[in-house]
């Protein structure tokens, strides 16, 4: 009865020993993010105004 007891302390302990420490600290330089944004809307809403005066101009187009 004794030996279940002691398998259990002995790996008790070990993992105790085991166990490692986690250390987090701040960077010294600040984080930089870096995001490419391509903002398309002035593209599109131009192609819009045009083939809407085109379609004005021509309205036998379609």
């Amino acid at each position: 009865m004794r030996l279940p007891i002691l398998t259990m302390m002995t790996t008790a302990m070990l993992a105790a020993a085991s166990a490692g420490c986690v250390n987090i600290s701040a960077p010294d330089k600040p984080i930089q993010i870096n995001l490419n944004i391509n903002v398309t809307q002035e593209v599109v809403y131009r192609l819009d105004n045009e083939a809407k005066t085109l379609i004005q101009q021509n309205p036998g187009i379609f």
